[in-house]
């Protein structure tokens, strides 16, 4: 170890656009122990049609940027980022790698294995690209991959027990690799719900179903719309939010100009809690998902909610209690919907059952405590390595 005695941790993730992993390296950074911990993140750029949530938060300078790194396979590009990694665990001897997301989990884990410096590797699953993403062939050779890398982790974190579930049945890592540390979330204070509306220009007595997150294919906005169309025949004056941008939003924006009184697209917002303030009902569309922020966010804001089943959302939603859960099929999605906007008593009720349960369940001091002791846990088996690598000079 440093003189000063702290776990030294890097943090590898391969862009930090908006959303949850996103949301979740951020809590970390700030709640875990500055005197027990010297943790770095390192990160690569977003792409052009994304949010970049440093810049949002006034985050960048507490970030380390790695050349090369991003979302997109570039063999040059990840090369580069490759022994960039390499030469900075050198220079940091980080006690512990940990990574995020598919492109910055395989870079970091090769790069941790050839820089020899003994650091233990954790990888986080924030979801998984199962189902949703590709082709066969591309999913089969997705899923090789997550195997050899799984032989190169001593731990792998899921953000839920499904997630993790779906990745053994895959064949990708042991059980006993597995820890389950569920999202930590902090939602800022919660306007009114008439402050809200005015803040978003909505009517003050309108229903109001919103869509949060990125737009993107596997999130289906093409499904909410569909939903949208289905609740509009049988509450007319409904009003449509949606909260977020990505790949798909000029598609979103053409697909609603015939209908463009009833929608308000708002693009990528700081102030979420007031889409949440402002909705009756939050609805996610999504044909996969890991552990879903907008939900658990929804839920600290005591909005009820309506989604697909898929991944980890009902570890997130209790159906019938905190939210309705439904199949893939926009009508019945829109029949979830138009239930809780008829009625306002189960609506309140789903509605303070969630907050409730959120903030108990999905707060970021759980989140920073459950990483802490996965930290300490594996501090014993790098320090170990470390001893044999310097031996070994």
């Amino acid at each position: 170890m440093k003189p000063d005695g702290r776990i030294r941790v890097m943090e590898i993730i391969a862009r930090m656009n908006v959303g949850g992993p996103a949301t979740q390296v951020s809590g970390l950074s700030e709640g875990l122990d500055p005197k027990e911990f010297d943790h770095r993140l390192y990160t690569g750029y977003v792409d052009d049609h994304e949010c970049d949530h440093l810049r949002l938060h006034g985050m960048e300078s507490q970030v380390r940027r790695v050349p090369g790194l991003g979302r997109s396979v570039r063999l040059g590009d990840d090369y580069r980022a490759l022994f960039w990694l390499i030469s900075a665990m050198r220079t940091f001897r980080p006690h512990i790698v940990h990574t995020r997301t598919a492109k910055a989990g395989a870079l970091g884990r090769v790069a941790a294995r050839l820089a020899g410096v003994g650091s233990a590797r954790v990888h986080t699953f924030h979801g998984h690209l199962l189902h949703g993403y590709f082709s066969p062939a591309r999913r089969a050779l997705y899923v090789r991959s997550e195997r050899l890398l799984a032989s190169m982790s001593d731990r792998l974190v899921t953000v839920g027990s499904q997630v993790r579930d779906d990745l053994l049945q895959a064949g990708i890592g042991r059980p006993s690799q597995y820890v389950v540390i569920p999202p930590g979330v902090r939602l800022r204070p919660v306007p009114d719900r008439g402050t809200a509306r005015a803040a978003l220009g909505l009517p003050p007595d309108a229903p109001v179903v919103a869509y949060v997150g990125r737009l993107t294919p596997v999130k289906r906005p093409d499904r909410f719309l569909a939903v949208a169309d289905a609740v509009s025949r049988q509450i007319p004056g409904c009003r449509f939010v949606v909260c977020g941008g990505g790949g798909l939003e000029w598609q979103v924006a053409r697909d609603v100009e015939p209908v463009h009184d009833s929608f308000h697209l708002l693009g990528w917002r700081k102030d979420v809690e007031t889409v949440y303030a402002a909705a009756d009902v939050v609805v996610l569309t999504s044909d996969n998902e890991g552990t879903p922020l907008t939900l658990i966010e929804a839920g600290m804001a005591g909005t009820p909610v309506v989604s697909t089943r898929v991944g980890s959302v009902a570890e997130v939603v209790k159906d019938e209690h905190t939210g309705l859960l439904a199949s893939t099929d926009p009508a019945e999605l829109a029949a979830h919907t138009v239930r809780l906007l008829c009625d306002r008593s189960l609506a309140r009720q789903m509605g303070e059952a969630a907050r409730d349960w959120t903030r108990y369940a999905f707060g970021v001091g759980r989140l920073v405590s459950d990483t802490e002791h996965l930290y300490r846990s594996l501090c014993g088996k790098a320090d170990r390595r470390l001893v044999a690598e310097e031996s070994t000079r």
